[in-house]
């Protein structure tokens, strides 16, 4: 039997495939990530289990949706007693590092890993609770409007571009450590912040798209009918009240993709140190990211979405000692890595999850099958909407349904841009239905609406009780107690702007 082999999986926050020269886009310079897929196996449409950092880095190290792990949002704790890959592979005997950002919510931050060297760049506590009793056109402080798309443009530094650098130190500093001790297989989470917003970078990567035309949006206005997602979330960011000019849009986009590039370089570097060490014949490594950014298609930016700009996510496994290079079409979720990443490192105790999970293993799409036909579900309970938002892809179509609101219905083959809405379509009413009874089957929202709006009321009241008196952080312990990341407490945007140096 072949040892186990080392795993690096390398997340990229906010990455959509669409701006990866592996899945189609011509002006990005990304060669190390366009090498790890040419060489590699590629999913081309990977879903995210929600669209938003927290609930859908919770679902990718469980395996399970946010509604089964309670981390429904950017304030939702994940309990320390669900297993992560983490756990299951450090039981099968790997040391487990995370290097970065994965935004663990509550006093555990670790949820597995053995050695975490880096804090998280976010705060750890109850800071950013959706509050689902305000009206539509009513924010909270935390939320994103368009300025991060305004702003774009070239910086001497940020609190990500310091923070990204610390991941590649950590992460070159753990492969060196398993080299020199090879009893265990390392598993390596390197996580970077970039490239997600503000799109702002080091001016040697703002520079590499000197002269080069950057593409627009497909589409870069709404649909006509506007649909509520895209008109809430419109509303959210302020989109009729900021202006945003077709150079802003350009500019935000070339900053996006000299963040991609950054990431590269970032890439690059780790994996020069698995060939340093000797390692990277022996390593798998899985490339992929928390969820898009709809980059200005239907005048919306960032995540909140659930169109493809939003969901889909890079996911690229590269072994090629062990899996041809090939691509996959068949739709697969993030809910699939934890028993793929467990698989990979010797398969689950008596053959069987410790609990239950809603992903499968992509072990066999890797060797070369096809993968079974399946649905592949997503939910979206944050800041937003004001009820359950839930997805169900079945091959090209989509159905997304809300409580006491109408349902969406979108054949991605024929209508890749989501702009006409078939609900109530009659050449759909059989694949509607069908759709409709499996998310019916699988939902109760009302239930669910129940379940998220009473979380949010139990962590409004612990979070004002934990700001009296003397503070207890859960934030993860650093060397560096004063240092340049955002804190529980702390103003977000206030801790973003004292470390930017234009």
């Amino acid at each position: 039997m072949p040892s186990p082999p080392h795993i690096l999986l390398l997340i990229a926050d906010q990455l959509a495939p669409a701006a990866l020269p592996a899945y189609g886009n011509t002006v990005v310079r990304a060669p190390f990530l366009e090498r790890l897929a040419a060489e590699g196996v590629v999913f081309e449409r990977a879903l995210c289990a929600s669209p938003l950092c927290v609930p859908s880095r919770a679902s990718l190290m469980t395996g399970v949706l946010p509604s089964r792990t309670g981390a429904y949002d950017n304030a939702g704790e994940l309990p320390a007693g669900v297993p992560t890959f983490a756990h299951y592979l450090r039981a099968l005997g790997y040391r487990t590092v995370l290097a970065g950002k994965m935004h663990f919510i509550g006093p555990d931050q670790l949820h597995g890993f053995e050695e975490r060297p880096l804090p998280d760049v976010y705060p750890a506590g109850f800071d950013w609770i959706p509050d689902w009793r305000l009206g539509d056109d009513e924010t909270l402080p935390w939320y994103h409007d368009l300025s991060s798309v305004l702003r774009a443009g070239p910086v001497r530094e940020t609190l990500q571009t310091e923070y990204d650098r610390e991941v590649v130190e950590h992460a070159r500093d753990a492969i060196a450590a398993a080299a020199a001790d090879p009893s265990r297989p390392l598993l390596l989470v390197a996580s970077f912040t970039h490239p997600h917003d503000p799109y702002e970078v080091p001016a040697e990567y703002w520079d590499r798209y000197d002269g080069i035309e950057i593409d627009l949006p497909v589409h870069p206005g709404p649909p006509d009918p506007v649909d509520a997602p895209t008109r809430r979330l419109r509303a959210m960011v302020a989109a009729e009240r900021i202006a945003v000019s077709r150079d802003d849009v350009q500019r935000a986009r070339r900053g996006y993709y000299g963040a991609i590039s950054l990431v590269d370089d970032h890439v690059g570097s780790i994996l020069g140190a698995l060939s340093e060490h000797g390692l990277a014949g022996d390593t798998v490594v899985v490339v992929t990211s928390d969820h898009g950014d709809m980059l200005g298609e239907r005048g919306l930016w960032y995540k909140m979405a659930p169109f493809e700009g939003s969901i889909r996510v890079p996911l690229v496994v590269h072994a090629p000692r062990r899996f041809p290079a090939r691509r996959v079409s068949r739709p697969v979720s993030l809910l699939d890595l934890l028993p793929t990443l467990v698989e990979l490192g010797g398969g689950f105790p008596d053959d069987r999850p410790a609990a239950p999970i809603e992903g499968v293993s992509l072990a066999p799409m890797l060797e070369g099958e096809p993968g079974a036909v399946r649905d592949i579900p997503l939910e979206y309970l944050a800041e937003g909407v004001r009820a359950p938002q839930v997805t169900l892809v079945r091959g090209a179509l989509k159905l997304v349904r809300e409580l006491d609101g109408p349902a969406l219905l979108y054949d991605l083959e024929r209508d890749p841009g989501e702009r006409h809405d078939l609900s109530g379509d009659a050449a759909y009413r059989d694949p509607e239905y069908a759709l409709t009874e499996a998310s019916t089957a699988r939902w109760d929202l009302e239930r669910l609406h129940a379940e998220v709006t009473g979380s949010q009321e139990r962590r409004r009241l612990v979070a004002r009780s934990l700001a009296l008196g003397a503070a207890s952080p859960w934030d993860h312990p650093t060397e560096r107690p004063d240092g340049p990341y955002i804190r529980s407490g702390q103003d977000f945007w206030a801790r973003l702007e004292s470390a930017r140096r234009p």
